[in-house]
Order: structure tokens, then sequence, then C-alpha cells
């Protein structure tokens, strides 16, 4: 019985959880007169893709997703390289210096200099209105920081020792040995970033100014938002259709990409979680 009721309860949740997409998605799908008329729950009422051309026809949306797209991976590649590099050496209690260093980064994760100093700071390296604006405060997290440095101390020091006789270097362990034996926090770090990386909103709503540089995120709040989609969007045959449905198809749009990669990475996902819980 128990079994029984831990089951439903876990339908349940699962339900509440997946209500809100199936209600959108259904949403985007559906007919303008059957959204008007609140027909709509969770499948489509007179199936059509209007809103989903209408996106495809006035482009706007696909410019912010491909600002999204060079943000999400270039920073991706930024921050795992990062990451990667601060990590592995503090992993070494041979650094000296070591506990200094752990402290000031500590420090970083417990207090922050403001949204003001900040503004400043990238004003100063003339940076405001790049994507640097974007990658270069949140280089490195100190979370995933600790997390790959746990993953590197798991490591045998006997496998580095005997790749040191054969005359390896530091460089050279860390790229040929150390981080193929540690492929799960690389994928676990590798869904980390880019998740934080596409949804990026508040930095670029701060540090950008050019409209063509702005990611999904802000596009996305400047289509939901707007009471009128002619002054976004240019186009007065949105006026044929529903706003809700337009807003519910650029919504799908936008998470589209995320649930396409979030699959293959899942276990990865939850494996560096528990580590963090554990030893982070």
């Amino acid at each position: 019985m128990a079994r029984i009721l831990n089951g439903l309860f876990l339908i349940l949740c699962a339900f509440t959880a997946l209500f809100p997409m199936l209600h959108v998605l259904a949403v985007s799908f559906s007919s303008s007169r059957s959204v008007l008329a609140g027909e709509v729950f969770l499948w489509p009422v007179e199936f059509n893709i209007k809103a989903f051309t209408k996106h495809f026809e006035t482009g706007l949306l696909f410019i912010a997703m491909r600002n999204t797209i060079i943000i999400t991976v270039v920073g991706t590649i930024l921050q795992m390289a990062g990451t990667t590099l601060m990590a592995y050496p503090l992993s070494k209690k041979r650094l000296r210096g070591r506990s200094v260093f752990l402290l000031m980064i500590l420090f970083t994760m417990l207090f922050g200099g403001g949204l003001i100093p900040m503004f400043l700071l990238l004003k100063n390296l003339h940076i405001l209105d790049t994507y640097w604006a974007i990658w270069l405060p949140g280089l490195i997290s100190v979370y995933n920081l600790f997390v790959m440095k746990s993953f590197f101390e798991g490591l045998p020091s006997e496998v580095e020792e005997s790749a040191k006789i054969d005359g390896a270097n530091d460089p050279m362990i860390l790229w040929k040995i150390v981080l193929l034996l540690r492929k799960p926090i690389l994928a676990a770090l590798s869904l980390f970033y880019p998740v934080g990386l596409w949804n990026v909103y508040s930095q670029a709503l701060y540090f950008l100014n050019n409209s063509n540089l702005m990611p999904l995120m802000v596009r996305l709040y400047q289509l939901i938002q707007v009471t009128s989609l002619d002054s976004l969007l240019d186009n007065s045959e949105y006026n044929l259709l529903q706003p809700e449905s337009i807003k519910a198809a650029a919504i799908v749009i936008s998470v589209f990409p995320i649930l396409c990669v979030y699959p293959f990475l899942q276990k990865y996902f939850v494996k560096g979680v528990l580590l963090g819980s554990v030893k982070g």
C-alpha cells in the first residue's frame, strides 16, 4: 500500500511540474479562437502553427537566439577552461599558499561588490555593450570550482606519479590523464554553465545597450511584457493572432534547445549535484 501511495504522490508531483509546460505547448499550437475562448487545456484545439511561422517571418526572436547561442557556446568554453585551470592546481596540497587562495575564493562566494562597482569596473575595462560584459564577471563559479576540485582530489596520486616518472609535466598530466579520467565532472559542468548562460537576463539588461546583441531571455521578456505586439515586432499581421499564442510559441522556441541537450547529460548532472552536496 505504501508503494502505491508513494507512486501516486510521485505521479502527482511529475504532473504538477509538467502541467505548465504542456499547457504552454498546447496554447502555442492552438487557434486564436480557441485560445480566446479559453478552450485550451493540455491538448491543442484547432491545431495550427501560425504563431511559429510569424516568428520565423519577423526573425527577431531568432536574432536573439543567435546571440544566445554565441554567448552560451563561447562562454561555456571560457568558463570550463578557467574553472579547470584553477581547480587543478588548487587540488594539489603541494601548492604554496593553497589555504590562502581557498579562503580568498570562498570569500567571493559569501560577499560581493554589488552591481554599481561591477558596472564601473566593466566600464573602465571598456567592455560594456560587448559579450565580454556577460562572460567575464561569471567566468568562474566558486561552487563549480569546488566541485571540480573535489573530483581532482579523488584521483589516486599514484597515477600522476607514474606519469611524472615517464617524463610528463603538469600540463600534460592534466590534459592527457586527469581530464580523460574525470569525464563525469566535465559533462556535469558542461551542463551547469550552458544552462546559466542560456538563461542570462539581468547582466544583459544592465550591461548591454545594443538591441542587436540582446539575448533570447531579454527578447522573450520584452515580448511577454509588451502591451502592443506591433510596437515590438513591427508586423500588423500579428493582430490576427492572440498575444497568448505568440508568447507561448516564443517560450517553446526558447526552451526547446536546452530540452534536447539535457537528457544526454542528465546522469552526469545528478552525479555532480550529489558530489557537491557531500564534498563541496
